[in-house]
């Protein structure tokens, strides 16, 4: 049996895709290597949404190639380009055909070229898995999209929308939530159209909205991270939407991308909803869920798009504040209608860019900075550094939770000292909703336990202190909760 090693390019939807190969090839003896010099082969899932991550795979490619590595180019480089230069010589695997890796890497091994990229919906939710975080359950809960964007490639690998049933979907997160999985994250190219093909196939009509409340009636403790859903399917399950995300169980987290504040950008763009539109989501979503976390993505120096037309999207991005902002710099792909369009002036795009992010920075940091005095539960999910722990609080704002080992006199803190008291300047209310603070009586003096200890998939008691532009800083209250 050989040794595998994965490079993962890309979104949450190419991570799962990650998961089941490396879980197919573990059922059939492989082992899977940490450093790609143990190798054998190598497994490359490679993404083709963004420019950067183009020219990162063709100087990887350029260096397994001078190190003579076998390789199985997997994802929607190979899917969307099959000819590309960069490809040729390597056993390729489309996003249709994971199920086949085995079969993909067994030929490389032996010397031969196979390449598997044919076009067949089929359900990826019964094959094995092997998580990269044992608390993370990543759900496909549908391939491709409804879209047809001017500017975007995946579409050319992913396709159209192919959603799993529901029951498909409520049972692999039913098997995982047994197997110890505390967050659960739907992901796809686009969570909005899910269930929206069913009724062309004669299936019950079935939406994200109604999805969400089959998901949350799943017994045990676990919590439901929504992925990114556009502002044009949205819109049209938005009460229901708005009431799955009440559920105790579903993080406060919405991701829905806005791309341009000009509504004349945004139908060259082909996205079919207006500026209008996403300011209308955004202030129903906060209007009945206060606290709810916003992620919204934005590209600068589309080809078309003027400085009055960059106004806009800078404004509409103060008027809803978003708490993230992926910003891109438009990169024109390879047979897309926008890559045909005149280009936009490189320094002008690199110039909004900067602004921007300069904006961004300031909304994201005043955000953050309300969460100050916020007393409650953090799911520790990932291990931090300098003897601190990350987790998420129920708006899935991540959090950095410190512990003894932070203060000790090697980190430039007080060894023996307790590392939880309290904050005077934020002793009395945050700034997020009174709903959300526990009652007086319940806030709970400061604790301190061995900085040793695993906090992996626990929840901890936390009083934030401050926030940064990317996450807030916390301090345990409490005894940790046993598993």
């Amino acid at each position: 049996m050989a040794s595998i090693h994965f490079i993962t390019q890309g979104c949450s939807a190419n991570q799962a895709d990650s998961e089941i190969m490396q879980g197919i090839l573990r059922e059939k003896g492989h082992t899977l290597a940490d450093d790609e010099k143990d190798a054998d082969v190598i497994v490359f899932n490679s993404c083709t949404v963004k420019g950067p991550s183009i020219s990162y795979f063709k100087k990887k490619m350029k260096e397994l190639d001078s190190q003579g590595k076998k390789a199985v180019i997997a994802g929607c480089i190979p899917q969307s380009n099959p000819d590309f230069e960069y490809l040729r010589g390597h056993s390729l695997i489309g996003t249709y055909q994971i199920d086949r890796i085995g079969d993909a890497v067994e030929q490389t091994l032996g010397g031969n070229k196979i390449v598997l990229l044919g076009k067949e919906n089929k359900t990826r939710l019964n094959l094995p898995k092997a998580r990269i975080n044992p608390l993370i359950e990543i759900v496909p809960i549908l391939q491709g999209c409804l879209s047809s964007c001017t500017f975007c490639k995946t579409k050319h690998a992913r396709g159209n929308a192919f959603s799993h049933s529901p029951e498909e979907i409520v049972r692999d997160i039913s098997w995982a939530v047994r197997e110890g999985a505390k967050e659960i994250w739907l992901t796809s190219q686009d969570n909005g159209v899910y269930g929206l093909d069913f009724s062309r196939n004669g299936k019950e009509y079935m939406n994200l909205a109604k999805l969400l409340m089959h998901i949350c009636a799943i017994p045990r403790d676990f919590m439901v991270r929504v992925g990114m859903a556009n502002p044009k399917y949205i819109l049209s399950m938005l009460d229901g939407l708005i009431s799955a995300f009440k559920n105790p169980k579903v993080y406060k987290f919405l991701h829905v991308p806005l791309q341009s504040g000009s509504d004349k950008v945004l139908g060259d763009m082909k996205r079919g909803y207006t500026a209008a539109d996403f300011v209308k989501i955004i202030r129903r979503f906060k209007k009945e869920i206060p606290d709810i976390t916003i992620s919204t993505d934005i590209i600068c120096g589309f080809p078309t798009e003027t400085k009055g037309d960059f106004k806009k999207t800078m404004e509409i991005m103060k008027e809803t504040r978003p708490d993230v902002i992926n910003i891109s710099k438009f990169w024109p792909m390879q047979g897309t209608p926008a890559a045909r369009m005149k280009q936009a002036h490189g320094a002008e795009m690199k110039e909004r860019a900067k602004e921007m992010t300069e904006l961004h920075k300031k909304i994201a940091l005043e955000n953050n900075n309300r969460w100050a005095g916020w007393e409650g539960d953090v799911l520790i999910d990932e291990r931090g550094k300098h003897g601190t722990w990350k987790g998420r609080n129920f708006a899935y704002k991540q959090v950095v939770v410190e512990t003894e080992a932070f203060h000790h006199p090697m980190n430039g803190g007080l060894h023996g000292q307790t590392t939880m008291g309290w904050n005077a300047e934020c002793s009395k209310t945050a700034g997020v909703s009174e709903a959300n603070m526990p009652p007086a009586r319940d806030r709970r003096p400061p604790a301190v336990f061995d900085s040793k200890e695993n906090l992996m998939g626990r929840n901890v008691f936390v009083r934030i202190y401050k926030g940064s532009p990317i996450d807030l800083r916390g301090r345990v209250l409490n005894e940790v909760e046993e598993k």
